[in-house]
């Protein structure tokens, strides 16, 4: 007797979504040409909420703050409350979404200069967790964990440096960001996104997949 198969079970999806839309018209050239000049005002806004907030004077604020999100504070909370705090939760959600609409504009895949506040053609999002389902004991590891995927993302960001430049060229001649490496970049900004918040937004203990998507 022939046994029934066992239906597949769905994937369960990464609690992160990152994207960014490709733009339909032609980008402006000339802020283009010039990106690094028009970055450093809000470039001035990024720095002081990254490397001001993490440091404190002493030296070792980046204890508390890795890059201007709250790592020490909540490692410590859900090693021994079990509680990630909401507000603490919004300010990473909040700061990780102006930072991805930085990091848009300075890969040149969009031209709309960055909002502190409101949303842009840069999209990330993830769920608030359940700390008491979190296990309390990997944050303590979850940054050791994570080296594989610092080492494959240092050699990507190589190659999206690359991409970024051939992007630079193509825009100043065609107005068009070759839509092959816009989408390389996004994947890779994706998987950076994924690790950071595995290991230092700890709103997750699903290892991140190897993967762009």
């Amino acid at each position: 007797m022939q046994q029934p198969e066992t239906p597949e079970l769905p994937a369960i999806p990464f609690p992160l979504t990152y994207s960014v839309e490709y733009p339909d018209r032609p980008l402006n050239r000339l802020t283009s040409a010039f990106r690094f000049i028009w970055l450093i005002p809000i470039g001035v806004i990024i720095a002081l909420l990254t490397e001001g907030f993490s440091r404190d004077g002493s030296g070792y604020g980046w204890a508390w703050a890795i890059g201007g999100f709250l790592f020490l504070p909540t490692l410590l909370m859900i090693l021994f409350r079990q509680k990630y705090p909401r507000w603490w939760f919004d300010w990473n959600l909040n700061l990780a979404k102006f930072m991805a609409r930085y990091q848009a504009y300075v890969y040149l895949m969009r031209d709309e200069y960055p909002s502190t506040d409101e949303e842009q053609a840069a999209f990330i999002d993830f769920p608030y967790p359940d700390a008491m389902r979190l296990n309390r004991w990997m944050p303590l590891v979850k940054w050791i964990l994570a080296i594989p995927h610092y080492i494959v993302l240092w050699i990507l960001h190589i190659a999206v440096c690359v991409c970024v430049i051939i992007a630079w060229f193509a825009i100043l001649f065609t107005g068009r960001y070759p839509r092959g490496l816009f989408d390389f970049v996004v994947g890779v900004n994706r998987w950076t996104w994924r690790v950071i918040a595995y290991a230092f937004l700890l709103v997750t203990d699903d290892y991140p997949p190897f993967e762009f998507d």
